[in-house]
């Protein structure tokens, strides 16, 4: 299949629609404003529903309810239209929902700004919604990588029963590439049994009702469905953790960053490399589960893990947690280098950076 050039956020919807998703719900924000206006062109030409909600707290709550009905639905917005979500997003996964979630992040704190960031770290990984919950997040670094993973993405809702979030800075719904459409592989899904598509009442397939729910009165019960989704979690983190490594051997300082962030410090590893200074990448593609196993690919001549956000710190408490957990027997120093507000890091920023940490070029 030939590859056609697509703006990141038009390649989204592209993707979902190839995926089997029939219905979107959401509200405009910028950067993400082509994927619903995409949608919406698209979706009822191939028998799906758009509609723009009045708000995205009911825009997540559509999602709820054509979730529970068993259909493959997906709703996206930008990072103070995120904040707004987090409740829904707790109900989708208390009652065990699935449902892709995509967030083109902008500057905040509040309405911020429309320039591309990576502050909404916290609220995506840790769980910006209420209870003891977690769920798997994406953060693809290239429009073809979102392109696969957004298809992959409900697979693997659909497979864990759970919403899946799908987070990039808007440098990736903003920017056009060059993306092929690929026939990725299907899994191994069971049908949705649990659905409450009617009760086919009268009929031979007649079944008793289905009751999707995430309120449990009594705590005892409350904990044990806690505890269930404990489990699966766990099942997440073991099958669907997912890294890149780059020049790790032999490298002196190692820098972790995600998304198009990364993509910059790859041009700053190159700029050092030409100076004789080795500094190789961990690059988390699922933020949850972080990848901690990677760390414990970093040479013995490494000193420094060196953290890169388009934010004031987010990711690099998982990266320390991840040396702590692996003992971090050598005391790796772990300073940290970012932009925020909308200001994208560059190379030669990550370059001086590294040198301050390296002493200047060997």
């Amino acid at each position: 299949m030939s590859k056609v050039l697509m703006k990141g956020n038009e390649a989204v919807g592209a993707a979902a629609i190839k995926a089997g998703c029939k219905y979107f719900f959401g509200y405009p924000i910028t950067p993400q404003n082509e994927i619903p206006e995409y949608m919406a062109k698209r979706l009822p030409e191939v028998g799906g529903e758009f509609v723009q909600a009045e708000s995205e707290v009911a825009a997540i709550n559509m999602v709820y309810g054509a979730a529970g009905c068993g259909a493959r639905v997906m709703t996206s917005s930008s990072s103070p239209g995120m904040a707004l979500k987090q409740e829904g997003i707790s109900y989708l996964v208390g009652a065990e929902l699935p449902a892709v979630i995509v967030n083109m992040m902008r500057g905040g704190p509040g309405l911020g700004g429309i320039q591309p960031a990576q502050s909404d770290y916290f609220m995506s990984v840790k769980g910006g919604g209420n209870g003891d919950y977690f769920m798997p997040v994406y953060a693809p670094a290239s429009i073809q990588e979102t392109v696969d993973i957004i298809q992959e993405a409900f697979d693997v809702a659909d497979q864990y029963r759970t919403p899946v979030m799908v987070i990039a800075d808007g440098m990736v719904g903003q920017m056009m590439e060059p993306v092929e459409f690929k026939d990725m592989p299907h899994r191994d899904l069971e049908t949705k049994t649990w659905a409450t598509d009617g009760t086919k009442f009268g009929t031979d397939e007649e079944r008793e009702p289905n009751i999707i729910n995430s309120l449990f009165l009594e705590a005892q019960d409350l904990e044990d469905h806690t505890l269930m989704l404990e489990r699966k979690y766990n099942e997440i983190a073991k099958n669907e953790c997912r890294w890149e490594e780059f020049k790790l051997e032999g490298a002196e300082v190692v820098i972790a960053a995600y998304g198009t962030t990364a993509r910059i410090v790859k041009n700053a590893i190159d700029m050092l490399e030409a100076e004789g200074i080795k500094v190789g990448l961990i690059r988390p593609i699922t933020l949850w589960p972080f990848p901690n196993e990677a760390f414990d690919h970093i040479d013995s001549t490494t000193t420094t893990v060196l953290t890169v956000e388009m934010s004031r710190g987010q990711m690099i408490e998982d990266v320390k947690l991840a040396l702590y957990e692996r003992k971090n027997e050598k005391k790796l120093a772990t300073p940290f280098f970012g932009r925020t507000g909308g200001v994208i890091p560059t190379p030669e920023g990550v370059v001086e950076a590294v040198k301050k940490i390296v002493g200047g070029a060997k």
